[in-house]
């Protein structure tokens, strides 16, 4: 059961990292696609604006002066093909051809001036290769005169991104400057980003899954530790409800047998004790069950834990005369504490009570009160054989007990101790034991101060 429940936390934890990682990557892919869409529209904006005095100087004055019939008319063949590195490009601050990844073109849009068709003043030698010019984008920009920059289907269905930037020369006349570039750039980009990203996830992934394993593992370490507590003491309430059932079952079949039997008064004295102690028993497990649901009503209001403490130990003075123990009170004129009053007197009575089972005749046992690190603390000592080293960090168990417990008569069912430590915690105190072999137990229980009313 555990493991598959392992299982399924570290596809958990596998899944929520898997969605982490592919709302990153899909973030970072956009982000880099957009960053690089607007980096190559303000390269192509840059390579147009640097253009501009060129156009408007020599190139605008020679279509200019190629107005006048006879003097000059030139055709786009010529301009296209005088326009690379080889062919030399007219004097001016701009050289053509700079970045053989970029096309270029000048020219004059359609209209009246030159005949209704598109006059090319010059273009770089790899302008055709994107379908330079687009004298549609052309003629928005120059209409509008306002830079478009759009993407269109380039040759052999390629998506090329093209600038369209308006120049105006001194007579007024304007030209457009368009630079291109394929799309492919910003594809090559994105392309590269998920080159590193799928290896880096795949690996983020196989890493989340050993991660996984591991926190998964302790995870249910705690859960695993919780079940088997959990059936210890299914186990042992069971087994403590168990006995006396069955002693009570027994004598109630004597009883049956011989009804007139004078012996009977003895066997029902002895149901009634197993019957009252299946009560405690039942009471106990009531209270822990309360507790572990955080259902028991704990206040935490100011009162005097010495009070309580003298009340408390009040109710134990006859049971220490018959067994012969010194019982003593040391406590100051006020101890002002938070909590719950009669919760603490209960802590109190359980530690008493633990402590008269193991103090042998002619013992002590003590309840002392003090203040200390701001806190205040109330500690029941005996003077009886101990707790084992061994039986020390398990004394607060439900259900433990050290073996010289079982085999005491009378002893209890082992609850006593765990109930008072959890209703000391209810009541955001502690409840420790110290314990010197041969020199008897202490118990402490620490409370947070109060102001009493």
């Amino acid at each position: 059961m555990f493991e598959r429940i392992r299982r399924r936390l570290t596809l958990g934890y596998v899944g929520i990292f898997a969605l982490i990682l592919a709302i990153i990557g899909v973030v970072a892919v956009a982000s880099l696609a957009r960053q690089a869409a607007t980096q190559q529209d303000e390269l192509l904006e840059q390579k147009a604006e640097g253009d501009a005095d060129f156009v408007v100087g020599p190139l605008l004055h020679r279509y200019q002066e190629g107005r006048v019939p006879g003097e000059w008319s030139p055709s786009r063949e010529e301009w296209v093909g005088r326009s690379g590195p080889e062919g030399g490009s007219p004097p001016g601050p701009f050289q053509w051809a700079t970045d053989p990844d970029i096309g270029m073109i000048a020219l004059v849009p359609s209209g009246e001036a030159n005949g209704g068709e598109g006059i090319i003043l010059d273009s770089t030698s790899s302008a055709s290769s994107f379908g330079l010019p687009f004298e549609g984008l052309a003629q928005r920009a120059a209409e509008e005169e306002e830079r478009v920059i759009e993407t269109v289907d380039g040759p052999e269905g390629e998506m090329v991104r093209v600038a369209s930037v308006p120049v105006t020369g001194a007579g007024g006349e304007v030209a457009v400057i368009q630079a291109a570039q394929s799309r492919q750039v910003v594809r090559e980009a994105v392309g590269r980003l998920l080159l590193i990203l799928v290896p880096v996830g795949l690996v983020g992934l196989l890493l989340s899954g050993v991660g996984g394993l591991y926190m998964s593992r302790r995870a249910m370490r705690p859960v695993k530790d919780s079940f088997q507590r959990q059936r210890t003491f299914i186990a042992d309430a069971s087994h403590e409800l168990k006995t006396p059932l069955a002693l009570v079952r027994i004598n109630a079949e004597m009883v049956k047998r011989n009804p007139t039997d004078p012996e009977n008064r003895e066997v029902i004295d002895d149901q009634l004790a197993e019957i009252d102690r299946m009560d405690v028993l039942l009471s106990d497990l009531l209270v822990l069950a309360r507790l572990d649901a955080e259902r028991l009503g704990v206040e935490k209001k100011p009162f005097d834990l010495t009070v309580v403490a003298a009340e408390t130990a009040g109710r134990f003075l006859t049971r220490a005369a018959e067994e012969g123990i010194r019982l003593e009170v040391e406590v100051p004129d006020e101890l002002s504490v938070r909590g719950d009053p009669e919760r603490t007197a209960q802590i109190l009575a359980a530690l008493l009570d633990n402590a008269m089972r193991y103090t042998p005749q002619g013992g002590s046992v003590t309840v002392c009160g003090r203040t200390h690190d701001g806190q205040v603390e109330a500690s029941v000592k005996d003077t009886g054989p101990g707790i084992p080293p061994e039986h020390l960090p398990r004394i607060f168990d439900r259900f433990y007990r050290a073996e010289e417990a079982r085999t005491r008569a009378g002893g209890g069912t082992g609850l006593g101790l765990s109930i008072a430590r959890d209703l000391a915690r209810a009541q955001d105190g502690e409840l420790t034991a110290e314990s010197t072999p041969a020199r008897g137990a202490s118990f402490t229980l620490r409370l947070p101060t109060g102001h009493c009313t």
